[in-house]
């Protein structure tokens, strides 16, 4: 695990514009949360929205608004997703941010858009001739970005 100024930064995780984490699932869903050092400088969390599930969000929109006693912010989704699960309890504790900002305080587990679906467009195959999945085209994105940046910090484009 990489530290940086005292916070944590664990090394199995993507990371998008310097404060949001995301960890892939082996069912193709992303797990998104806040990085310690963002919940550090934000301060204690006083109050989190969290959209529904079902909900779908376009690349940049928030899938949840974070309130502090000196900060007020929305955490933008870094690719289009519709929200499975969102965590109800950190719903009813927003302190667990700060507590446990990789665990107990992840906020939502998203489903990838499928760009091809809303534009009515087929899939691209694969050289194999299968067709693409919606995570794997997803965290291909995602690693290629880390990788082409030469660390685990993806830009807003993706």
């Amino acid at each position: 695990m990489s530290e940086y100024r005292g916070c944590q930064l664990p090394e199995d995780l993507y990371y998008d514009l310097d404060y949001v984490w995301l960890r892939p699932g082996s069912d193709g869903l992303f797990t998104i949360g806040v990085t310690d050092p963002a919940q550090t400088m934000g301060g204690r969390i006083l109050s989190v929205h969290i959209k529904k599930t079902g909900k779908t969000l376009l690349a940049g929109r928030h899938v949840a608004t974070l309130e502090s006693g000196k900060w007020v912010g929305g955490i933008p989704v870094p690719f289009a997703a519709t929200i499975v699960e969102r965590n109800e309890a950190l719903l009813a504790d927003p302190h667990l941010i700060n507590v446990d900002p990789y665990g107990a305080g992840w906020i939502a587990r998203l489903r990838p858009e499928d760009p091809f679906r809303r534009a009515g467009r087929r899939r691209p195959h694969s050289s194999n001739g299968s067709t693409a999945t919606t995570s794997s085209a997803c965290a291909a994105r995602i690693r290629t970005c880390a990788a082409s940046a030469g660390r685990r910090n993806c830009s807003r484009s993706m």
